[in-house]
């Protein structure tokens, strides 16, 4: 896939003509993404097979996000509701979500940072939800709402690379975030995870996103990520601290 830029006057060697060139983006496979949707179907079928042979729903009675089983110490209800759904509907929606915003992160952030990305988000949204909502929740939405949150980030931190093409983009994921948040006001949906979701994924993408610059010689260019590693560990760092100190006091509280 390759890429508007629109170069800077004093470009360093041979001129490219006016206007526009194109830079081919990294060549990067999602297997992260296809990974994780391999795991969020698997999990909804057997949601569906306990249903079925058992008359309930063993993973999600096990690791949906319920305050009260969190706060007796079964704090892996605030990862796993990331991964289960409630219906066909619920897990479709949040596969093409993931697979719309999914490839295009995972191609710039590469496999082990977008997977801190996804994970991070979702248990961002997950205390959010126990923090401020008393009603038992799943789904991956929460996860979903930061690469949301990091799709922004990552336009408006490069949008001198991407040139015109940044500014509309990020208007129309500011809509679509705007749009989903007040759906997410109806009952039934956990808003609240939504928004904790978007937070966590935007202040990791924010400190620890890829920041892109431009190497090589005209016409052999390419984009080149110029923020270290150590900086998106710490970020994550910081933002894991920071949630879990949140989820500790919501503990506490409860």
């Amino acid at each position: 896939m390759s890429q508007e830029y629109i170069p800077p006057t004093n470009y360093p060697t041979q001129s490219p003509p006016p206007g526009q060139v194109m830079i081919e983006s990294p060549q990067v496979r999602p297997m992260v993404t296809y990974v994780l949707a391999g795991i969020i179907i698997i999990t909804f079928l057997l949601q569906m097979g306990t249903q079925s042979f058992f008359g309930g729903d063993l993973p999600a009675m096990l690791g949906m996000k319920d305050n009260a089983a969190i706060v007796q110490g079964q704090y892996w209800r605030l990862i796993t509701p990331m991964f289960l759904h409630g219906s066909i509907l619920h897990i479709a929606f949040n596969l093409y979500a993931l697979m719309i915003f999914g490839p295009g992160l995972e191609r710039y952030y590469g496999h082990g940072r977008y997977l801190a990305l996804f994970l991070i988000s979702g248990f961002a949204g997950n205390v959010a939800s126990f923090l401020f909502s008393t009603s038992p929740s799943l789904g991956s939405s929460t996860a979903i709402f930061g690469l949301l949150g990091a799709e922004g980030v990552f336009l408006y931190q490069n949008r001198s690379i991407f040139g015109r093409g940044a500014q509309r983009a990020l208007t129309n994921l500011i809509v679509l975030a705007v749009i989903n948040l007040v759906l997410g006001m109806s009952p039934g949906i956990d808003n609240w995870g939504h928004i904790g979701g978007l937070i966590g994924g935007t202040l990791f993408a924010w400190f620890g996103g890829p920041v892109l610059r431009v190497e090589g010689s005209y016409p052999a260019l390419k984009l080149v990520n110029q923020r270290e590693s150590s900086s998106s560990l710490r970020a994550g760092i910081v933002v894991v601290t920071l949630f879990a100190m949140l989820a500790v006091l919501g503990i506490y509280r409860g």
